[in-house]
């Protein structure tokens, strides 16, 4: 006799399940590269594509039951899924792993950790972002510029000349003593590199194929392994947050602003546990993005010569040897051209994700309530037909270029754009034009460059630079690169 449900079936088309591995081989095979598997499908089946016919799989989605997974590209999808932000709810970093937080007390840190404005919709996420709001104004943002200044200094005056360094490495350490800075109102100290190196292992572990797998609590598993991490970083920040609270002093710092802030109509203001989610999201996304946005651009930078030449000149020109400020920064178009097309071919979050909090369609097809939809910002941002020879890094296409935030949408787009855009743009334009400025980085050709592209977009291995004096030997270190990163952007090889 058949089994039958009333759970309504995903009925986008994709490719049959295979024999023997079912739905698990195309759940892996988007874990190892999002941006392989998802060109092929597209290629086969249109812009809105499932990523197993029948559904049946489960990456993002933490409710109980999750019809499938669903690709999708392009201006029109990315408009119905970021504009319908009742239909299109967001969920915490931990995806599917965030529904087992209430299964043992081990594992309740899972309630807090990259939950944040990722974590709550409607009108709490309203709420929520009205009270952020005050500590990413503009002038607020802007009054962070000459501590970032500061930071950059003191990093670029750790680097050797002739010393060949990670620059992933780098720029995240770099950005990271800028988050805790900004965030917590202090330079990194031997806590801030004892809860950077914490999350850096628990990136890696969430972006674990093993973890979706085996998500089981058992010594020498990466998910036990993964909750003790938790844990640390957990009481780390909560002690953080206690001395804040305690002090109640606005220190001009983000979790100062956040402890003071409180609802216009109820008074009410955010609990330990809602400042923890925000925190740790603010911490987590804030400097991982910004690092890889940093790391790229100095990559495309480093293989396109006069790009690079001409981009000296014009700080040259501007900054007349001092540091950035933010008046200077608004008058260096070249510059904000350059960081624009960096971020329009090599994003680096690939991915907006959503689940369907009701049954809606997309691109003609019908969603049952509960299916995770992957809008690809990559594949949006590599239409010929929006950016002709999408593969070509060309700065100067935005001399002209105005595209809709639907057309262009590194940050997303609608009333869930990331609220930190603008601190990441003033950021990534003042550590670019301090390190031009003061040295060259040379890429070294004997490594491979993969990406790793599931959370955010980075590179797989590292990237090995070598430190110069600003020397103007543009041309030294192009070409012979290998990877699969050749394939996202047209390269001199």
């Amino acid at each position: 006799m058949a089994i039958t449900t009333d759970r309504p079936r995903l009925t986008v088309p994709g490719p049959n399940p295979l024999p023997i591995f079912g739905r698990i081989a195309p759940l892996i095979g988007y874990v190892k590269d999002s941006i392989t598997l998802s060109r092929c499908l597209f290629k086969k089946y249109g812009s809105v594509v499932s990523l197993v016919a029948g559904g049946g799989t489960n990456i993002y989605s933490s409710e109980d039951y999750c019809p499938g997974t669903v690709l999708a590209y392009g201006p029109e999808n990315v408009r119905q899924v970021t504009t319908q932000h009742e239909v299109y709810h967001k969920y915490p970093l931990t995806g599917g792993l965030y529904r087992k937080r209430h299964e043992s007390p081990r594992t309740e840190t899972l309630k807090n950790f990259g939950v944040g404005l990722f974590g709550v919709n409607s009108t709490t996420h309203r709420q929520h972002r009205q009270l952020l709001m005050p500590a990413f104004h503009r002038q607020r943002i802007e009054s962070y510029c000459d501590d970032i200044v500061t930071i950059t200094q003191s990093a670029l005056e750790q680097l050797s000349i002739g010393q060949s360094v990670n620059l992933c490495e780098v720029m995240r350490m770099l950005t990271l003593r800028v988050a805790t800075k900004t965030l917590f109102g202090a330079d990194i100290g031997d806590e801030g590199f004892k809860s950077a190196r914490l999350l850096q292992e628990i990136g890696t572990l969430l972006g674990s194929p093993a973890i979706a797998i085996l998500p089981f609590d058992v010594p020498g598993l990466p998910f036990h392994r993964l909750l003790s991490l938790m844990a640390q970083l957990d009481e780390q920040m909560r002690t953080l947050i206690r001395q804040k609270q305690a002090q109640g002093l606005d220190s001009k710092d983000v979790l100062s602003m956040l402890i003071q802030a409180r609802d216009a109509d109820s008074g009410l203001g955010l609990t330990e546990n809602e400042l923890l989610g925000h925190v740790s999201v603010i911490f987590a996304a804030g400097h991982e993005t910004s690092a890889n946005a940093l790391t790229w651009t100095l990559f495309l930078l480093s293989q396109h010569p006069q790009v690079a030449a001409d981009l000296l000149d014009e700080l040259e020109s501007v900054l007349q040897g001092a540091a950035p400020t933010v008046e200077k920064l608004q008058q260096l178009p070249l510059l904000d051209r350059v960081i624009k097309e960096s971020l329009r071919i090599l994003p680096p979050v690939p991915w907006n994700a959503r689940v369907t909090s009701q049954p809606t369609s997309l691109g003609g097809y019908e969603l049952p309530t509960g299916t995770e939809v992957f809008v690809s910002i990559y594949h949006t941002h590599h239409m010929p037909e929006i950016f002709p020879n999408p593969e070509k890094f060309a700065p100067q296409r935005w001399e002209l270029k105005e595209p809709t935030m639907y057309e262009y949408n590194p940050f997303s787009a609608g009333s869930r754009i990331c609220i930190g855009a603008p601190f990441a743009l003033m950021e990534i334009k003042i550590v670019l034009a301090m390190l031009l400025t003061q040295y060259r980085l040379q890429y070294l050709s004997q490594q491979r460059l993969d990406r790793d592209a599931l959370i955010v977009m980075a590179p797989k291995y590292g990237m090995q630079m070598l430190i110069h004096k600003q020397d103007r030997q543009f041309t030294q270190g192009v070409g012979k690169v290998r990877g699969n990163v050749c394939e996202m952007v047209e390269l001199n090889n």
